[in-house]
C-alpha cells in the first residue's frame, strides 16, 4: 500500500472545554493509530498538543514540511480556531481534511462543553475566504464507519495530488504521424499542472536495450519470469528483445525521475528492434510504472493518477473504447494489443502476435471481470478535465489482445461525452472503485471532473460520509 503521511492538527478554542478538546484529540490520535494511519503529530511543540495560536502555528508549519506531509488533518476538539487552520493550510498547499466529532448531550443545566460542529461551520467559511479547497468529513463518532472510510478516502486523495504534482513522464520517439488525438500541448501542462516531459529520441532507446543486454543474469531472470507467468508463443531471441526493451525503459525511466512512460509502439521501434513493445510494457505495468502507447502523454497522466488512487492496491490498465457489444446494448469493448499488467488477467497470458502488426510481442488474455473504475484525463483549447465513472466486467465474444467487454450504466450518454469531447478513444480503468477519490482530487489539481454516470450528488455524499 502506498505510504501516505498526515499532519494531524487538532485544534480548540478558548471560550470551550480545553480539558474535552484534549481528550477528543487523544483518543482522534488513538484511532488513527488502530487504523494504522502514519502521522506527524504537534504534542511536542504545543503544550497541550492543539493548534490554537499563533507562535506554535509557525512552529506547527515548519515541522510540517521538513517532515513532508502530503495531506492536513484538523479535528476540532471543541469549536476550534479557524484563522489559525487557514494560515496553516495556505502554507502547506496540501489536501486538508475537516472534521470534528458529535456533540454530547448538554448536562443537566444546559451547558454545552464543545460546540464541535459550530466551530466546523466557521472554518469552513475562512478557509473559502483564503481560497483553500478541503475536504469535508461530516460530524460523526470516532467509531462510526464513515469515519474510517473517510480518512481511508482523504488519503488515496492526498496520494493522488501529491503524485499528481512530482509527475514527470518519459517521452520515447514523438507520436505516430496518424494518431493525431493524442497531440498534447507540453508547455501548457507544465505552466498549468507543474507536469514535465522527459523526450527521448528511438536511438537512445536503441543504444540503453544495448546495454543492458550485456547484464546477462538479469536479462535471464526477467525471461524466466516471463516462462513461469506467461505462454510463450514467440521464439528465445524474441523473448530477449521483449526482457531488454522492459529493462531499458526501467532503466531510463529512472535516469530520468520519471514516474511513467509514453511510447511511440509503432511503427519506428518494429524497424529498430523487431517486435512489438506491448509485453514489455505489461512487465512494468505489473510493476507499477505506468506505460501506455502511442505516446499519449494525457494516457499517462491518468494512469499516474488512477494508480494513485488504488494506493498500489490493485494495478490499472490502458484500453481503447473500441465497438459495442453485439448483444448488450450498454456494453462496450475495452481492447489493446497487450500493455495490461499480468495481475488484470483472467487466465495465464500468451505472448505472441498482435491482431494488425506481423511483428511480436503482443499480449493476449481476457481481463478479470468484477466491478471496475473507468477514466480518462484530457484537454483542448486550454481546458482539462477527468472523465470518470464506474463499469462492471461482463461475458462477450471473443476478441485479439488483451480485452475485456464491460458494461456501463448509460453507453449512449458515455459515447456522446467521448465523441464531444475533450476526450479521444484511450482510457485507463483498474479493478476498483476509486471514483470519489479521482473525483475529490480534482479539486485539488485545478481539474474538472466529468462524471459519466451523472451521479455527482452520490458521489459528493460518499465523500461526506453519508
Amino acid at each position: 500500500m502506498a505510504n501516505v503521511v498526515l499532519g494531524v492538527a487538532p485544534t480548540r478554542r478558548s471560550i470551550f472545554s480545553a480539558p474535552d478538546a484534549v481528550k477528543y484529540a487523544d483518543l482522534t490520535r488513538a484511532r488513527l493509530e488502530e487504523l494504522g494511519v502514519s502521522f506527524v503529530d504537534i504534542k511536542d511543540i504545543s503544550e497541550d498538543g492543539l493548534l490554537h495560536r499563533e507562535e506554535d502555528r509557525v512552529r506547527i508549519e515548519k515541522k510540517f514540511k521538513e517532515q513532508g506531509v502530503d495531506g492536513l488533518f484538523v479535528p476540532h476538539g471543541n469549536f476550534g480556531t479557524e484563522y489559525e487552520v487557514a494560515r496553516l493550510a495556505k502554507e502547506l498547499n496540501v489536501p486538508v481534511l475537516l472534521w470534528g466529532p458529535r456533540d454530547e448531550r448538554p448536562d443537566e443545566d444546559g451547558i454545552r462543553l464543545r460546540d464541535s460542529q459550530c466551530g466546523l461551520f466557521a472554518t469552513g467559511k475562512v478557509l473559502r475566504r483564503f481560497r483553500i479547497p478541503f475536504t469535508y468529513l461530516c460530524n460523526c463518532r470516532l467509531e462510526d464507519e464513515e469515519f474510517e472510510r473517510g480518512i481511508r478516502n482523504f488519503l488515496a486523495v492526498s496520494n493522488v495530488v501529491k503524485t499528481f504534482r512530482k509527475t514527470r513522464i518519459l517521452q520515447i520517439g514523438p507520436r505516430p504521424f496518424d494518431f493525431w488525438s493524442t497531440m498534447c500541448n507540453e508547455g501548457e501542462l507544465l505552466e498549468r499542472f507543474q507536469i514535465q516531459l522527459a523526450p527521448i529520441p528511438m536511438p537512445e532507446l536503441t543504444a540503453e536495450i544495448k546495454r543492458v543486454r550485456e547484464d546477462k543474469e538479469t536479462i535471464q531472470e526477467i525471461m524466466a519470469y516471463c516462462r513461469e507467468n506467461f505462454n510463450v508463443a514467440i521464439n528465445e531471441e524474441e523473448l530477449e528483445m521483449v526482457v531488454a526493451l522492459k529493462a531499458a525503459m526501467k532503466a531510463l525511466a529512472k535516469r530520468y525521475g520519471c514516474n511513467a512512460v509514453a511510447i511511440q509502439c509503432w511503427n519506428a521501434l518494429q524497424s529498430e528492434i523487431g517486435i512489438m513493445p506491448c509485453a514489455a510494457n505489461s512487465l512494468l505495468n505489473e510493476e507499477g510504472l505506468p506505460v501506455v502507447c502511442e505516446t499519449d502523454i494525457h494516457g499517462a497522466i491518468t494512469a499516474i493518477m488512477c494508480e494513485a488512487a488504488g494506493m498500489d492496491e490493485a494495478r490499472t490498465f490502458f484500453a481503447d473504447w473500441t465497438v459495442r457489444h453485439p448483444d448488450n446494448e450498454n456494453g462496450e469493448l475495452l481492447q489493446h494489443c497487450g500493455p495490461w499488467p499480468l495481475s488484470c488477467a483472467a487466465c495465464k497470458p500468451t505472448i505472441g502476435y498482435p491482431l494488425a502488426f506481423s511483428h511480436p510481442g503482443a499480449v493476449e488474455a481476457q481481463a478479470k471481470l468484477g466491478d471496475m473504475t473507468l477514466c480518462r484525463f484530457d484537454g483542448d483549447n486550454g481546458e482539462y478535465s477527468l472523465l470518470l465513472g464506474n463499469a462492471k466486467g461482463i461475458e462477450g465474444p471473443y476478441t485479439k489482445g488483451t480485452y475485456v467487454w464491460v458494461e456501463v450504466k448509460n453507453l449512449k450518454r458515455l459515447e456522446a461525452k467521448i465523441v464531444e469531447g475533450p476526450y479521444i478513444h484511450h482510457c485507463v480503468g483498474i479493478h476498483k472503485d476509486v471514483v470519489p477519490v479521482l473525483y475529490e482530487a480534482c479539486k485539488y489539481l485545478g481539474i474538472t471532473p466529468d462524471l459519466y454516470d451523472n451521479n455527482e450528488e452520490e458521489v459528493k455524499a460518499y465523500i461526506r460520509g453519508e
